[in-house]
């Protein structure tokens, strides 16, 4: 007996490597939206990094541009001078987060 509603049609399951592009495909949408975005990158060594996302790999190196390094002080309340980079490539195995920011600077320029 056929289930309600299918007519006796099945519905042709899609190849894998379909799949995997059509993922990919909305993988790679997502990364384009980001581009020239504020990016935070927290770094294995407490580090952080905050500049313009440019570009990835498939091994999740990520470069940024205009890049200011700020520095995990022991006094968790005191703010670091941060130091000023410009491009910096940060392989992916040194990459414990990331985070787009909001475009702050903007929203209080139009307040």
């Amino acid at each position: 007996m056929l289930p309600a509603g299918s007519h006796g049609r099945r519905r042709k399951k899609m190849p894998k490597w379909q799949q995997s592009r059509r993922t990919d495909h909305c993988f790679v949408q997502k990364l384009q939206g980001l581009l020239n975005k504020n990016m935070r990158i927290r770094m294995t060594d407490s580090r952080t990094l905050v500049g313009l996302f440019l570009c990835t790999d498939r091994d999740c190196n990520v470069i940024l541009g205009s890049v200011q390094e700020f520095l995990k002080s022991a006094d968790t309340f005191s703010q670091t001078e941060p130091r000023v980079l410009g491009l910096a490539m940060i392989p992916g195995h040194h990459v414990v987060s990331i985070e787009a920011e909001a475009d702050i600077l903007d929203d209080a320029v139009r307040h």
